[in-house]
């Protein structure tokens, strides 16, 4: 006679065993995508990374397209999460200061998710409603990003003529990501003096900020 308890152990370990599996599929493949680009990796060789069978993969991703698609949720969950505090920051300049600097933080910690995010082109990242839902701040980055520039618009912090939220963050997001693409792609090409990189992002973000705002 098998006992209840027994068999709630053993599929709670398939459980767990299908979850460390997934993961490590999803981290094999980040490394991938990073290094050689999306549209050159193969779902066997992401088998081969981690030493299954291409089979294996395909239980858990239908396809490359799935797996990209579920990397990108993973990875702009963890960016949107670094965000949350800092909707509490009541000053909509400041709060936008803060976000430049935790985007920016994040794409120095986390540079081969950067990579895949921002800087590897691959399919439209469309997650279902139920893993990311657009517009709303605490799971969707650039929606805060956003709301704040939003926020500050409305309370006259802006110059005259600075009314469109959509194009100021964009233009914060485009300065922002410059100095961390340089940073990940060309910090180690020894012709450049480059100044450290926590001054570069710092300068960055206060030139944007003064450009945009009220002397």
């Amino acid at each position: 006679m098998i006992e209840v308890g027994a068999g709630m152990g053993v599929s709670e370990r398939r459980r767990r065993d299908s979850a460390r599996l997934r993961q490590k599929i999803l981290n094999a493949a980040r490394d991938l995508f990073a290094a050689q680009g999306y549209e050159a990796v193969t779902m066997r060789e992401i088998a081969r990374k981690i030493e299954y069978s291409a089979t294996a993969i395909y239980s858990h991703f239908k396809d490359k397209e799935a797996l990209i698609n579920e990397l990108c949720t993973v990875d702009f969950t963890v960016l949107a999460s670094g965000f949350q505090h800092i909707g509490r920051v009541s000053d909509p300049v400041e709060r936008l200061r803060k976000i430049g600097r935790a985007y920016a933080e994040f794409g120095l910690k986390y540079t081969n998710h950067y990579r895949v995010m921002f800087m590897t082109p691959h399919p439209a990242f469309d997650p279902d409603e139920k893993d990311i839902e657009k517009g709303n701040p605490e799971e969707d980055a650039y929606a805060m990003l956003k709301n704040t520039i939003a926020a500050g618009i409305k309370a006259k912090r802006y110059r005259a003529g600075v009314n469109d939220a959509s194009l100021v963050a964009q233009t914060v997001w485009a300065g922002i990501h410059g100095v961390i693409s340089l940073e990940i792609a060309k910090s180690c090409d020894d012709w450049v003096d480059w100044r450290p990189v926590k001054k570069r992002i710092d300068s960055m973000i206060d030139i944007l900020i003064q450009g945009f705002t009220k002397s």
